[in-house]
């Protein structure tokens, strides 16, 4: 896989605005501690790819920073503010969407109607005022629609808005899966490995509309991908997790020849 290397130099990465910030983070489940004293920031215009070997706390790292679990120690700073404590759809509101594994999508509902799913958060309308249907509420729509329509167009699945997304094949489910996290207008966006069980040409697709994200809207991503050659096409910085503690954490170049992950992963041949 080929594409462009990441918008952010590596000299140019600790100069960047935090955005939002893990420290120390402990998260255990009875005995099983998933995350060890874990901080982490995720700055302003970059990608923050999070690897390492199944089981290090990848994904409980992600369910930590959107709310879905809380750590029984640590901060989370979202734009300053402490969100540690607060729901998902709290920590939503203020700016932070993500994507899961698995495309969690409405099966009956079409394309358009499931990115529409994603502007809830954003709608003034209370459901008396939507069966009323008021001039306002009209207005209201046309423009979620419009922006939804927007989103579509940027994803190039045009084709198939209308079309129900059970209908679809598992690249293109991963797509409106995308489109909705977008539909929110996220500051942050969190990413569990997108490309897991896609072809070639599919993660290549993906790849290219996240650099394209990039360019067109600054926003910072957090990408768990176990899938190294993505990794170090995309990624300005690169955090390993091992056994639920930060291993190392830098440029994707430094990262490559650091042998602490050379071992987590190949495992020590001494």
């Amino acid at each position: 896989m080929s594409t462009a290397a990441g918008a952010v130099g590596a000299e140019d990465v600790r100069h960047l605005r935090t955005v939002y910030s893990a420290e120390e983070l402990r998260l255990n489940f009875g005995g099983v501690k998933a995350l060890s004293d874990v901080s982490m920031d995720i700055r302003d215009d970059e990608l923050l790819a999070v690897i390492g070997p199944n089981g290090a706390g990848k994904t409980s790292l992600l369910n930590v920073l959107s709310g879905l679990y809380r750590p029984q120690q640590g901060r989370l700073l979202l734009n300053g503010e402490d969100v540690r404590g607060l729901s998902t759809h709290q920590i939503a509101k203020r700016g932070l969407a993500r994507t899961f594994q698995s495309a969690h999508l409405f099966a009956g509902m079409s394309v358009l109607d499931n990115i529409m799913v994603g502007r809830h958060h954003l709608m003034r309308t209370n459901p008396l005022q939507a069966f009323a249907y008021f001039p306002w509420t009209h207005r209201e729509e046309i423009s979620h629609r419009e922006a939804v329509e927007d989103i579509i167009e940027f994803l190039e699945i045009e084709a198939i808005r209308h079309q129900p997304v059970d209908a679809l094949g598992y690249g293109l489910r991963k797509r409106v899966d995308l489109g909705r996290a977008l539909a929110m207008e996220p500051r942050v966006l969190l990413m569990d490995e997108p490309m897991a069980g896609m072809n070639v040409e599919e993660k290549e697709d993906l790849a290219r509309f996240i650099l394209d994200l990039r360019e067109a809207r600054k926003m910072p991503v957090v990408l768990v991908e176990h899938d190294m050659s993505v990794v170090m096409d995309l990624a300005d910085r690169v955090a390993v997790l091992d056994f639920g503690r930060k291993l190392a954490e830098g440029a994707p170049s430094d990262i490559q020849r650091n042998p602490e992950v050379i071992a987590a992963y190949l495992g020590d041949a001494a």
